[in-house]
């Protein structure tokens, strides 16, 4: 990534840090610089701005990690490994941050940090089982058979985050918006049931946090190969 796209998304994820935090939410909006206030929700929902984007991205990371295993196990090209296990890093990483806002989320809406919500069950068992693939990877010590391992369980990983972000949560009762019983159906978020400059933001975060990814990734894996490189020479 050039010099200049870096510091344009540094700016770009500045303005939606401070817009999601500073920007006042009224009941009667009087213009593109005021949010209504969602019913239930209030200031909590400046939280959509920033707990939204890194679970989406913590899926994209994980389903890179499931292309990059399926392209290793057909070339058995060791850079396909690096990306793979970058991929998973990441997605752990922003994994991690979507469950501590969710958790804040959680503690001002329904009083207690962790509730057991069947969304929450569910993004602590993909912690679980990304945190199983480091264990393995670290387990193993022979490069091909490490990285081969590793790609069939970063598939068999990859396939279950669907379930597991977007199934199980909706057909379990829960107190999660969009759980089984819901009286909103998918919740404010899903639905796409905010104001205008509300889902600009939204938006706008939503690429934001998708760029820093990429960008940390493509870091990730330079740094990857370096490290590979240096330990062949050692």
């Amino acid at each position: 990534m050039k010099t200049a796209l870096k510091s344009l998304l540094v700016l770009w994820l500045t303005a939606v840090i401070i817009a999601g935090i500073a920007v006042p939410m009224v009941k009667s909006p009087s213009g593109p610089l005021e949010f209504p206030v969602i019913p239930g929700l209030e200031e909590k929902a400046r939280n959509i701005f920033f707990h939204v984007p890194m679970a989406w991205t913590s899926v994209l990371a994980f389903f890179m990690a499931l292309y990059s295993g399926v392209r290793y196990l057909r070339s058995k090209d060791q850079d396909h490994d690096l990306r793979s296990v970058s991929a998973a890093g990441l997605g752990m990483m922003f994994c991690i941050l979507a469950t501590v806002t969710g958790s804040v989320w959680a503690k001002f809406n329904w009083g207690s940090f962790w509730n057991w919500d069947p969304r929450e069950t569910s993004i602590f068992i993909l912690l679980l089982i990304y945190g199983a693939y480091f264990v393995l990877r670290s387990a193993v010590e022979d490069e091909e058979k490490r990285a081969t391992l590793s790609a069939v369980y970063s598939i068999i990983a990859g396939v279950t985050v669907p379930f597991f972000v977007f199934v199980m949560p909706r057909i379990m009762s829960g107190l999660h918006p969009g759980s089984l019983g819901d009286e909103q159906g998918s919740g404010p978020v899903v639905q796409m049931n905010m104001a205008p400059n509300m889902l600009v933001l939204f938006f706008a975060s939503l690429a934001g946090f998708t760029l820093l990814y990429l960008w940390m990734l493509s870091l990730r894996v330079r740094t990857a190969r370096l490290e590979a490189v240096t330990n062949t020479i050692e």
